[in-house]
Order: C-alpha cells, then sequence, then structure tokens
C-alpha cells in the first residue's frame, strides 16, 4: 500500500506536469505582447520575466521548443512508470477475473494500463490546460514562466541539439525556419474583431470604427480629399477688401491660395494670423501671410497621409497628380470622417 501510493503519486505528478507544459505553450503563444509590457510597467514580477520571451521570436522559439521537450519527457515517463508498476499490479487481477493464462493477463493489462493513462492524460494533461491557456493566455503565461526558465535552463542542450535539426530539416525541404510571432492578417484581425462583437466584448459601433480603420489602408488621398471645385480660395493677387469679403463669407480657418489659375494652389492662409497682423500692422500683401502646404501624390494610401501629417506638424496637404497639378485638399478631419463615419463638425480646414 505504501508502494502503491508513491506510484499513484508518481502518475499524478508527471499528469499535472504535462498540463503545466501545455499550459505554458498555449499562454505564451497566446498572450498579447503589449499587454505583458505593459504588467512589466507597472512592476509587476512575473511580466517582468515573461516579456524577453514574447518579445523576441527566437526567445518565443526556445521558450515553446522547452515546453514540447517537457510534454514529451513527462509523457513517455508517465507509460514508462505506469508499465513498470502498474502493469504487474494489476496482471494478476485480470487473470484471476478472466481466467487467463500469465503471459495472455499481462498483455491485456499493458494495453489496458496504456488505455487508461493515455485517455486521462489527454483530458486532464492536454484538453483542460490547453482549453484554460486559450481562454486565459495572459495569467496562464505568467503563472508557468517560473517553472519555465527552470526548465529551459535544464534543456538547454537539448535545445540547441534538437532546434539546429528541425532547422536544418526545414532548410532541406526548402521552407524558411520562421520565429513564432505574435502576427494576424487583416482579414484575420476582422475575424477576431467579429468574435470580440460576438462574446460581448465590443458594441457594434466600436466594431465598426475598427473595420473603417482596417479599410483605412485601401483608401487614398485622392479618396478623402475635398475637391478643388468645393474649396474656398483666394487669389494670391487679391485686393484687401476682396480677401476681407471672402474670409468674413466664409467658415473655414484656412483658405487655399491660388496664383493665376486654380490648379496652382502655392499655399494656405490662416484667418487666426490675417486677423492678428492686422491689428498689429494694419491691412498686409498677401505674400507675408501665405503659408506652406505640403503637396501629396492623390495615390497615397491613406493610413501614410496621417504619416504626412504628423511628419510636417500640419493640418492639411495638397493632394497633387503625377503633373504637379492641384486636385484638392485633404486634412485631418477628412481622416476622421473616413474613420468615425460622420463629419466630425469640421470644414475644409
Amino acid at each position: 500500500m505504501r508502494m502503491s501510493f508513491w506510484v499513484w503519486t508518481g502518475l499524478a505528478v508527471l499528469i499535472l506536469g504535462n498540463s503545466l507544459y501545455v499550459c505554458a505553450e498555449f499562454g505564451a503563444v497566446g498572450v498579447r505582447r503589449s499587454k505583458v509590457r505593459r504588467l512589466a510597467e507597472d512592476g509587476n514580477w512575473f511580466a517582468r520575466r515573461l516579456l524577453p520571451f514574447v518579445e523576441s521570436g527566437p526567445a518565443l522559439d526556445r521558450y515553446v521548443g522547452a515546453s514540447q521537450i517537457g510534454i514529451t519527457v513527462t509523457s513517455l515517463a508517465l507509460g514508462a512508470l505506469g508499465q513498470a508498476t502498474v502493469t504487474p499490479d494489476i496482471a494478476p487481477i485480470l487473470a484471476n477475473w478472466l481466467s487467463l493464462r500469465p503471459e495472455t493477463a499481462f498483455s491485456v493489462a499493458t494495453v489496458s494500463v496504456l488505455i487508461v493513462l493515455t485517455a486521462v492524460q489527454l483530458v486532464i494533461g492536454e484538453l483542460v490546460p490547453k482549453a484554460i491557456a486559450l481562454q486565459y493566455p495572459t495569467g496562464t503565461a505568467l503563472a508557468t514562466v517560473l517553472p519555465m526558465r527552470w526548465s529551459l535552463a535544464v534543456f538547454r542542450p537539448f535545445l540547441l541539439i534538437l532546434n539546429g535539426s528541425a532547422n536544418a530539416a526545414l532548410r532541406i525541404v526548402g521552407i524558411s525556419a520562421e520565429s513564432h510571432r505574435h502576427l494576424h492578417s487583416p482579414e484575420e484581425i476582422e475575424l477576431l474583431i467579429a468574435e470580440s462583437r460576438d462574446g460581448g466584448l465590443l458594441e457594434p459601433e466600436e466594431q465598426e470604427r475598427l473595420h473603417r480603420a482596417l479599410r483605412l489602408r485601401l483608401r487614398t488621398a485622392g479618396d478623402l480629399m475635398v475637391p478643388r471645385d468645393r474649396l474656398t480660395m483666394v487669389p494670391a493677387n487679391a485686393t484687401w477688401d476682396d480677401l476681407v469679403r471672402v474670409v468674413t463669407a466664409s467658415p473655414f480657418s484656412r483658405l487655399p491660395v491660388y496664383r493665376d489659375t486654380p490648379e496652382r494652389i502655392i499655399g494656405t492662409l490662416r484667418v487666426k494670423d490675417l486677423v492678428n497682423r492686422y491689428v498689429v500692422d494694419g491691412p498686409q500683401p498677401l505674400d507675408r501671410l501665405i503659408g506652406p502646404l505640403i503637396p501629396i501624390a492623390s495615390t497615397l494610401p491613406a493610413d501614410r497621409v496621417i504619416g504626412q501629417l504628423r511628419e510636417h506638424r500640419v493640418h492639411q496637404a495638397l493632394v497633387v497628380d503625377a503633373a504637379g497639378a492641384a486636385l484638392g485638399i485633404v486634412t485631418i478631419q477628412d481622416v476622421l470622417t473616413e474613420l468615425l463615419g460622420r463629419n466630425p463638425a469640421g470644414a475644409q480646414a
């Protein structure tokens, strides 16, 4: 009985060890890197130890490799222990119950023990921990990081040999050995967004905004711009009275300025600058009030339009064709309209 207690304890420990490695593998692969980084910055001790593995592809490869070695070792040890200890104990019982010869009873006991241990290991050591890790990846990854760091130290020589062998085998068949990465295509992200809404984590409005953000990459500056014929513009040679008349009648805070023809937009006039200069110095020539207007190609993707505006620290840009002729103006408000699906109480500028 005493021997039997330690045998069953050993079997239970091996099954739990298998479940730990399964949790560690699925937790590390499923956890969000940004969330671990934020927890580490907030001082979480476990997150700081997990972060180096989820931020580096090769490190995550070693982490997953160690968990796979652990799963294999515990599975083999479980089978060996069961065959060495449980089978001899139940073989005589089967021989008496089923009136079998000792050799036959031992074979039946061997198969029975293998089936039972495999079923228990599959349920408790594989399926249950996998479901837990997929549902709670962050907590699972943090809870298993310490035993995994110890396992990495123990399995290090085996990891070098096995990972090297696997990479060599992949190269032989012409497949690149890619590291584990938390990457999703836009289509996969849209599926994740839909699943999050179905699970009650997103409101319909939030889902729509996220879809619009993903579709932004398919739009261009030409799609978002206000066309030239819809702009309120002022000629560069406008008199002061004409300029004041246009500014007074316009609700916009910035007005494009053109020279000779509307296709030659040379800059922008801020109404605020006009008023400030008038208060200080009186009427001023328009040339002194014109601000720069950066040109961007009409084919520039909409998500890169934001980058251009931020890089130059401006609110609007001039959209031009291949010949450099002005087609219209695109502003931050235009991009927000595309994202939010409504006009954010703005104007041309």
